[in-house]
């Protein structure tokens, strides 16, 4: 049996149902065309999952838009959860879509990344579809942008969630938190020191390209989302020849789901058994001082 490889999955897929004011891709609609070239691309990367028995695999979906509201994204979450060769399946969502086809997944292996969105849907619908996940015994991770004007939502949402739902928090692209600003989004996400700023990675050891890789919807292999090089295809190429170990080429990493992958950071760890739904360890963990030494803690709640 090969090693595992976690799979970073995004297709054409680009249209969202929120319009938030500092995504994109807010209220964007693909036209018909562009629709069936997605759900073709989506049906064809599941076919390969299937066939890949001799390989364990992860795949974490993360779509440009919103993806759950496409019914082709539902079904292939809730067949490809229940193979055996598949770990983990997951995908990032902002939980506006029904979730009864979650009775046709396996809660063993599927998971939901959920983003909440203040001003596009009120704490209460938002903790109505948290609840039902947990009657569907799916597990979740939640969070928000780290944006001023979200901490006091996010405060609630921490206060209402259930004990066990890890609560994350991004730091807001080119915000610079000064050291107060980040102590109180510390106090919600102990791992929120590993957001607040980008990462040095240029030259450094990172698990993208050897046991993770990103493939788009014409199978276009790369490394991750964040490096253009292409270094295969997973349709024509055999995996063998593409996966190596790499040094990260770029400068700095400030995505989650990039620099959670650096070997220099202690992530793996912290995550452990939730890296592609970024679920935590059942310990939680807080960044001390300005290296990577990481010891548990309790989250305040």
């Amino acid at each position: 049996m090969n090693p595992t490889l976690s799979i970073l999955y995004r297709g054409p897929l680009a249209s969202c149902n929120y319009d938030c004011p500092y995504c994109p891709f807010a209220k964007r609609r693909d036209p018909p065309a562009e629709l069936r070239a997605d759900r073709a691309s989506l049906e064809r990367f599941a076919t390969w999952v299937t066939e890949q028995t001799d390989r364990q695999l992860s795949v974490l979906f993360t779509p440009w838009g919103e993806a759950l509201v496409r019914s082709w994204y539902r079904r292939t979450l809730a067949e490809l959860s229940w193979l055996p060769h598949v770990q983990r399946i997951a995908i990032q969502t902002n939980l506006s879509a029904r979730t009864s086809w979650l009775a046709d997944a396996d809660p063993s292996t599927l998971a939901l990344w959920c983003t909440f969105h203040p001003g596009q849907t009120s704490i209460e619908r938002f903790l109505a579809k948290c609840s039902e996940l947990d009657g569907a015994g799916i597990r979740y991770s939640v969070g928000v942008v780290g944006f001023p004007e979200h901490q006091a939502s996010a405060r609630e949402l921490r206060q209402k969630l259930p004990e066990h739902v890890y609560l994350w928090v991004n730091a807001a692209e080119g915000l610079e938190y000064t050291d107060g600003e980040a102590a109180r989004w510390t106090e919600l996400d102990p791992l929120f020191p590993y957001s607040r700023n980008p990462h040095q990675s240029g030259g450094k050891a990172c698990r993208t390209g050897e046991s993770v890789i990103s493939v788009d919807g014409d199978g276009t292999i790369r490394r991750c989302h964040f490096v253009p090089e292409v270094i295969g295809n997973l349709y024509d190429d055999a995996l063998e020849k593409v996966l190596a170990a790499r040094e990260c080429p770029k400068t700095l990493c400030d995505c989650h789901i990039g620099y959670v992958h650096l070997e220099s950071l202690p992530l793996y760890d912290a995550f452990a058994g939730g890296v592609l739904e970024r679920i935590p360890a059942p310990l939680e963990y807080s960044h001390v001082g300005a290296g990577v030494d990481l010891i548990p803690i309790h989250v305040a709640r």
